[in-house]
């Protein structure tokens, strides 16, 4: 342990808290511009979200599709859902709006103008709704289809069993009298 690990008056070690703060004041002094950096990230990202107020006052509360929330992280991030999120681009200036598709990360975006990423954010945010609203309606046609099929399929398996079952008691006469007739000559008197 260094000197620095104990209180200057005592000789107890410092407390965890104490040590905290002073690892902090270390960080902020080494790297007061990587902060002011983030910072100003943040701030952009935050009036960003002011901007998209009015566009999510006006989706109906149960239609629980958007989860938009600022994740302070590195980098931070304006998530708009589970799948898109506005971030800012290398020169902290750009708006870049990113969508997650199963063939990689797409930009949907990219400006630095805030009404103009509103706008785009609006036009997703629509898309994503109506999307919603075919899904939800096409729900009802594959029920039907669904149920259309289903009796389909139960009425073949209802004719191949009684195929079956007339096939079964043929040959099953026919190997009865086979049977019977063989059974008639083996007694028969000769």
């Amino acid at each position: 342990m260094t000197g620095s690990d104990f209180d200057a008056g005592s000789r107890r070690p410092m407390r965890l808290k104490e040590a905290m703060r002073q690892a902090r004041v270390e960080l902020a002094a080494r790297s007061g511009v990587v902060v002011d950096l983030h910072d100003a990230e943040l701030a952009r990202l935050e009036m960003l979200n002011e901007g998209l107020d009015p566009i999510f006052a006006d989706i109906p509360p149960e239609i629980e599709l958007f989860d938009r929330g600022l994740a302070r992280g590195d980098p931070p991030r304006l998530w708009i859902d589970m799948i898109a999120h506005v971030e800012m681009a290398r020169d902290k200036r750009t708006y870049r709006f990113l969508q997650d598709t199963r063939f990689g990360r797409q930009i949907l975006a990219e400006t630095a103008q805030i009404d103009t990423l509103v706008a785009a954010v609006t036009t997703y945010v629509a898309r994503r709704l109506v999307e919603r609203e075919r899904a939800l309606a096409g729900d009802t046609e594959l029920g039907a289809r669904d149920r259309l099929i289903d009796n389909i399929l139960w009425r073949r398996r209802r004719r191949t069993m009684q195929a079956l079952f007339l096939i079964g008691l043929v040959v099953g006469m026919a190997t009865g009298a086979v049977s019977l007739l063989a059974i008639a000559a083996l007694f028969v008197p000769r």
